[in-house]
């Protein structure tokens, strides 16, 4: 019992001190953060961080495009986090959120091996997909970050949309996926649930800065060599 007041206190004394909002669970299945933040990485950045704004439909799709180090895993991840946040029982990093009830969180996220297990990185991200694919349903998050980076080009290319249009075309998840495969944007004008969006970037004097807001439309390029 102890345990639990000090884990309820500690909620509210951040959500006062970080100005979190109360979150609404709406039974139409909306998912709507308004000018939502990264918990942890608005704690580091302080003033510096930039929110953004969120929203999604049952079985919607937000593909995202843009550079490194542009937001795109922060974005997110935030959304995931608020989430587990919201469904707790905690106030939120977000001037307004309004979500649905999450079965369960499924992510992809991150370059690791399991070479003890036989395993290599490309191995890895390919059986934690495999078990999303079985387990993800309409009432599941999905966050999918660079899928397929870790083969050829073009078998990757192939594997991220076989895996873009099964989630959207069967599974129907709300469905958060970025990839730096441009080709993948062109899906847009034959599925309609899928929408593009981008990091965006300023370019002045051979010099880009990232600016870290999401805007509506793909990314012009991905800026590796910059």
């Amino acid at each position: 019992t102890w345990t639990r007041w000090d884990v309820l206190s500690a909620l509210a004394w951040l959500a006062l001190e970080r100005g979190y909002s109360r979150p609404v669970f709406k039974s139409d299945g909306l998912l709507n953060l308004e000018l939502c933040r990264h918990p942890v990485v608005e704690q580091t950045l302080g003033k510096g961080f930039v929110p953004n704004t969120i929203r999604l439909t049952p079985g919607e799709c937000m593909l995202l495009t843009g550079p490194n180090m542009a937001g795109k895993s922060t974005l997110m991840r935030q959304v995931a986090l608020i989430a587990v946040l919201a469904q707790i029982g905690s106030f939120v990093p977000a001037e307004k959120a309004e979500l649905p009830l999450f079965s369960e969180i499924f992510t992809r996220i991150g370059a690791s091996d399991a070479l003890n297990e036989g395993l290599s990185t490309f191995m890895v991200e390919m059986t934690e997909t495999a078990q999303i694919l079985k387990r993800v349903g309409p009432q599941s998050l999905v966050i999918m970050d660079e899928i397929g980076r870790g083969t050829s080009t073009y078998d990757g290319m192939s594997l991220a949309q076989a895996i873009l249009e099964h989630m959207i075309g069967l599974k129907k998840p709300y469905l958060l996926f970025a990839t730096h495969y441009h080709e993948l944007t062109g899906l847009a004008t034959i599925h309609p649930q899928l929408h593009n969006r981008h990091m965006s970037v300023q370019e002045k004097g051979g010099q880009i800065q990232f600016l870290h807001t999401l805007q509506e439309g793909p990314a012009k390029a991905s800026y590796g060599i910059h």
